[in-house]
This record gives C-alpha cells, structure tokens and sequence, in this order.
C-alpha cells in the first residue's frame, strides 16, 4: 500500500530517525525494570515487535509502501536463519553432552586441573587459544564454554565473571584468526588482503585481550578449595573416562577443518547421543521412560532422540550435578531465536526505511580529524549492531558508508577494516537482543546484562580503536597522502603500508 500524494520514498528527518531507535531503547529498559533477566522470555520480543510498528508506520508515512516494508523485514530474518540453525545444534549438543557425561567429565577433570584462584584469567586464556585455533567464538562457547561454566558452578565462582572470561577470549579468535568468517568479511568490506587486516587487527585486539587477562587475574579470588567431596559425587552418579571428550574432540577437529559451525555442532551433538548409547544406556533408557513393548535399543533410541529435542534432565540427589546437566535440548534455543527473529525484524524494516543513514550521516560530516572519524565509525558500527540485531550488517553497512571518508583523507583502507573488526565483532556480543548477545546468553545461561561488565575484550578493544586513532598509531596512508590531523603515523613511514 504506497500513499497517492508520496510515490516515491523521501528521507527520514533526524526526528523521525530517531523515533524507533528511542522507542526500542525506551521500551526494553522497562521491560528490565519490570521483569529483570526474565524479559528475554518475551516481554523484551513484545517491545522489539512494539518498536517495529513504529519504523513501520514512519516509513509508510515517507512513502515506503507496507509491502515493501514487510518484504525488507521478511529478508532480514531470512539473512538469520544459519544463526538460528547453529542454536538449534548447540541446544542439541548441549544435551547429549549432559546426557553422555562429556559435561560433567570436564568439570571433574577441571575441577582438579583448574585452580579457583586463577579460574578465570585461565579461562580467557583457554577460550581465546581455542576460539583464534578455531576461529570461532560461538563453537568455542557452545563447546569448552559451556564445561567452564560447570566447573565455575562446583567451585563457587560468580557465573557473570565466567561467562565474562568466555566471552572475552572467544571473541579474540573470532576478530583476529584468519579462519574466522567475519575477520575474512572486514578485509572484503575494505578490499582488504586478509592477513594484512589480521596483522592491523592485532594492534588492538592483542592489547585488549592481554588488559582482559589483566583483569580477570585481579579479579581471582584467594582461599583453600577443596574439590574432593564433589568430585566423590560426580564418580558416584557418572563413569568418568576419557573417552567422554570424543565429542568434544570431533567438533574442534571439523572446525579446523573449516566445516561450518552448524555441521561441526550438530555432528558432535550426534556423536554425543552415540556416546552415551555406548557408555551409559540404562541413563539413556531412563531419560526415555521405560515402556511395555518397546525393545532395550529402540529405548536408547528414545532417549537419545528426546536429549537432542528436550535435553536432559538429572536426578542424581546432588544439587550441583543436577543444575549443570538438567539442561540442553533445541527445545531451549525457541526463547532465544524468538528473540533473534524479532530483533532482525526490526533491523529490516529501520534499514529499508532509511534510519541508520540519517542517523550516521550527520556523525560522518561532524568528524573533522582522523582520530573523530574513527570514533564516528565505531559509535556507528556499536549504532548497528544495537538496531539491526546483525553483527554482519555492522561490519558491512558503516564500513560502505564510512570508506568515503577515509579515502578523502587518504587512510589506508586496512584502517578502515582494523576499526570495523575491532567495534563490529565484539560489541555484537554486549546487545541483548543481537543474534551474538543472544546466543551467548542462551548457551552460558548468563543474561547479556549480567556478564556485559566483565566482558572486557569486548569493550576494550573498541575503546582501544578509537585511543590509537587519536594518538596517531599505525594510522597509515595511501602513497602520495597527507599526516591525518595531529597524527605522525608513528607505526611506520608515511604512505606505506604496514610490513
């Protein structure tokens, strides 16, 4: 339905741009306030759907026909539909491995391995080898995540510190590994070679991860602690092997082998219920409820098919046991891909309605030197990921917007790709209704509220995009350019690109 008296589609004014974006931020705030962390169960889709209604009827009213609107917003939860997909498989995974014992067999081994008062700067350190190996922060947190979690649960560690420490070592890998897909789609955005970006990256996210660690040590907490009782009543309830981290084994390996994430998951969530057919089938048989008739392996068959729909659920008499494998199942993501499909919803309809260009225009004009136009391109790109929900919309749109600019002040497009990486990764992690925020809340089973203050990568490495711009480090030029305002380029000779 288009308007007579507009046929053509005119700019939004800067109020109009405004209106959703306040609107959504207005409305999820008070969803917090009224129902703390439980607004992510629907209050918080209710008010992204509220929030769509309103960049709906503005477009309208600027000419945007409805169809046209309602075909942006259905393309955009398409563009969602792999993410949605991957929380499925790690739901999956999540409870095959509680069902196998692959869950409690690294808590037992970390509860003797991990020392409390290095938990968590150990965890950063594990995520981030893992996630830069992988390239992967999602595989890392729905894998080695999701066991330090449990094993932060038995030690009595704060679980927004952990899922902070997750967060921020996965993230490392998933901004600077050339194996991760979104370091590859920051190089392409700027034309970019791919290790020349990796090299540029490392300027910020290796400080940023080495300040995480920094912290996390401080943050460690000094005391005698005895795991012996607990690691009684996981033998007790469990048969611990080593061959319970076969799962955990084939999904690194089909990661490393570049299969994609939701081949690699769903793979270690099938080899998971084989498993514990193997291993533990009277658990298996119990899970799927005995029946008259029904033969011993078509139980098992039950069992393992109803962990990878509904998880796991343990009775085993021991609080702590029970609470990390009472869990997992596709069944547990429907909250969170609810939420993912009406946030990318949302992102659609502002897009096509033009709001994120009104928005960035007037920031992209006020920056006068290198240093604020860096800092304009990392506020826009953290702007992206909180309206469109989509860290890959982030990476790409202010990177097409912004490339202008910097090529009228001769920066090097690897400036460019440098920043994007360094604000459009980690911040998709610190939004509670972007598909990052939202996994990883689903998967740690932390709300992004609670762990965004230790998420220390994630903002670190943003804030230290932005430092190094204005201090004029590695802020290199094309050949025949000028010094950027109040910049020597102190990372290496004018006009060159980086060695």
């Amino acid at each position: 339905m288009t308007r007579p008296d507009q046929p053509q589609p005119q700019p939004l004014t800067l109020t109009e741009a405004i209106i959703p974006v306040a609107g959504l931020i207005l409305l999820v705030a008070l969803s917090f306030y009224l129902f703390g962390d439980a607004g992510a169960g629907g209050p918080n889709q209710v008010a992204l759907t509220v929030a769509t209604m309103i960049a709906a009827f503005i477009g309208w009213r600027r000419g945007h026909s409805l169809d046209s609107l309602r075909e942006a917003a259905v393309a955009s939860v398409g563009s969602g539909i792999g993410a949605m997909f991957i929380l499925f498989a790690v739901g999956a995974l999540i409870g095959t491995w509680a069902l196998s014992g692959t869950l409690v067999a690294m808590v037992y081994y970390g509860l003797q391995l991990l020392n409390p008062n290095y938990f968590y700067v150990t965890t950063c350190a594990i995520c981030a080898v893992v996630s830069f190996s992988i390239g992967s922060s999602w595989t890392t947190v729905g894998t080695i995540g999701v066991g330090l979690m449990g094993i932060a649960l038995n030690m009595d560690l704060s679980p927004a510190i952990t899922a902070g420490a997750v967060i921020s070592g996965a993230y490392l890998g998933d901004t600077t590994s050339p194996l991760s897909d979104s370091a590859n789609l920051a190089a392409a955005a700027g034309g970019v070679n791919l290790y020349q970006h990796i090299r540029e990256t490392a300027f910020t996210s290796v400080p940023a991860v080495a300040i995480a660690l920094a912290v996390f040590f401080l943050l460690g907490r000094p005391g005698d602690f005895d795991a012996s009782e607990k690691l009684r009543a996981i033998e007790s309830a469990f048969d611990i092997t080593p061959w319970l981290f076969v799962p955990l084994v084939v999904v690194i390996g089909l990661a490393l082998l570049k299969f994609p994430p939701f081949t690699s998951i769903f793979i270690g969530a099938l080899v998971g219920g084989v498993l514990a057919a193997v291993v533990a089938p009277e658990r298996v048989i119990t899970l799927g409820g005995v029946a008259d008739g029904i033969p011993d392996w078509l139980a098992v068959v039950k069992g393992v098919w109803l962990a990878l729909a509904s998880g796991y659920k343990s009775d085993t008499g021991y609080a702590a046991i029970d609470t990390l494998v009472s869990r997992g199942g596709m069944e547990s993501m429907l909250n969170t891909i609810w939420l993912v499909i009406t946030a990318l919803a949302f992102g659609g309809v502002v897009e096509k309605a033009g709001v994120l260009d009104r928005l960035i225009a007037p920031v992209l004009a006020a920056a006068k030197s290198a240093g604020a136009l860096v800092a304009s391109l990392v506020g826009s790109v953290f702007a992206t990921n909180v309206v469109t929900a989509d860290q890959y919309i982030a990476i790409v749109l202010p990177g097409r917007m912004f490339k202008g600019a910097f090529e009228k002040r001769r920066l090097a497009p690897v400036v460019l790709t440098r920043t994007i990486a360094a604000a459009g990764t980690p911040t998709s992690a610190l939004v509670p209704w972007n598909s990052c925020g939202a996994y990883m809340a689903a998967t740690l089973g932390v709300a992004t509220f609670s762990y965004l203050p230790y998420a220390i990568f994630n903002f670190a490495s943003p804030l230290l995009a932005i430092a190094i711009a204005y201090l004029g480090v590695r802020m290199l030029r094309v050949p025949g350019g000028t010094p950027a305002s109040g910049s020597a380029g102190v990372g290496g000779p004018q006009g060159s690109e980086p060695s």
